[in-house]
């Protein structure tokens, strides 16, 4: 990934990659949630958000983890994927993950003005309050603590669940963008 990188975008994403790469390998033995802290702040802090069209010139665009530590940018869905893959890869079980699309609400409690937003959510058990990873607040808050986010439904590589349901409603092919992200990533040498 790392020679990828320096191909395509210079030493600098050659950089990121290795940066972000021995900072997994030192998270690899940490407790899952110290480990959710890490990859949370990790793309928090060197991410910069824009939309796709500036970042990639197209209306709706998933990033590979490599293409977003590259350029250093990317919206919602790029950062989730990004934190995704990166736990995944430090092996928190995919039962405990899901992509999850929320209406956020924008402009305070009393603002009736939602956009559609994306969050990564963590189950420590299968029927707890998921944990909230979120490139717009910078701590790890438990969905409870989040009244400005409604959930729409959610995926992992197990399938597509609705609203807060705990059981697959369809097969995650459905999300359309998704196999096309994994072809992507599998062009690149990561293997999810």
């Amino acid at each position: 990934m790392r020679l990828l990188a320096q191909q395509r975008y210079g030493a600098a994403a050659a950089e990121a990659v290795e940066v972000w790469r021995g900072s997994m390998a030192s998270w690899r033995d940490l407790p899952e949630e110290d480990q959710l802290r890490r990859v949370n702040e990790f793309f928090n802090r060197r991410v910069r958000f824009v939309d796709d069209v500036e970042a990639w010139g197209q209306a709706d665009y998933w990033a590979t983890p490599l293409e977003v530590l590259a350029r250093g940018v990317g919206d919602c869905e790029d950062f989730v994927i990004a934190k995704y893959f990166s736990l995944r890869d430090l092996g928190v079980s995919d039962a405990r993950l899901r992509l999850t699309y929320v209406k956020a609400r924008v402009g305070g409690p009393g603002s009736s003005v939602f956009l559609a937003h994306m969050v990564l959510s963590y189950y420590p058990t299968p029927d707890s309050v998921p944990l909230i990873l979120d490139n717009l607040i910078r701590d790890i808050r438990p969905a409870s603590s989040r009244p400005d986010l409604a959930p729409v439904y959610s995926f992992n590589s197990q399938g597509i669940f609705v609203g807060t349901a705990n059981q697959v409603a369809s097969p995650v092919d459905r999300v359309s963008r998704w196999p096309e992200l994994l072809v992507r990533m599998r062009a690149e040498g990561y293997e999810p």
